[in-house]
């Protein structure tokens, strides 16, 4: 019964578990990154509970969290969250686009923003039991040709497979900027 519950408990801490992208990777929240904040986000996979850490010195820049509309104008004036302590930590708490901005109107304007898109969460969906058919059943015969069924275990495959690449992926992204 122990192992059981240390097992559970163990299960739930890793499903909330997150994992921290560096923005900007080593260059940090800056004007002209090497690669562009945009193409960078479009290559990663953000799930609820990631984090983003923006790197730059207090006092010289900040991180704004905008509507869409303020994002595409660039506008600073009413951001929904601040971020101005420099090396700032953004978690995302639930699925759904996220528009970061710089605090200085002109370095966005030449492109220092970020648009960030958090997948859903997806919920397993419950098994469903089958009952035992009667070992006595005949197979009623159909008018129309039957195809053989399908196996469950080819979806199965290609959905750990994407986990597996998900995880690879990440895991490089990190290693990369630890």
């Amino acid at each position: 019964m122990g192992y059981l519950l240390i097992v559970m408990i163990l299960c739930f801490l890793t499903s909330t578990e997150g994992y921290k992208f560096y923005v900007g990777g080593k260059d940090g929240w800056v004007v002209n990154p090497s690669e562009n904040y945009n193409h960078w986000a479009q290559r990663m996979r953000f799930q609820v509970n990631d984090t983003l850490f923006f790197k730059y010195k207090k006092g010289s820049d900040s991180v704004l969290l905008v509507t869409k509309e303020d994002y595409f104008a660039c506008n600073t004036r009413n951001p929904i969250q601040s971020l101005t302590e420099g090396d700032s930590i953004f978690t995302f708490d639930r699925s759904g686009p996220f528009f970061f901005i710089t605090g200085n109107a002109d370095n966005c304007n030449k492109g220092q923003k970020l648009i960030v898109v958090v997948m859903a969460v997806r919920h397993k969906p419950p098994q469903q039991q089958q009952s035992p058919s009667p070992s006595s059943a005949v197979p009623v015969p159909t008018a129309s040709p039957v195809s053989p069924p399908t196996s469950p275990v080819p979806r199965l495959a290609i959905r750990q497979s994407r986990r597996r690449a998900v995880r690879l992926h990440r895991s490089r992204n990190r290693a990369r900027w630890e």
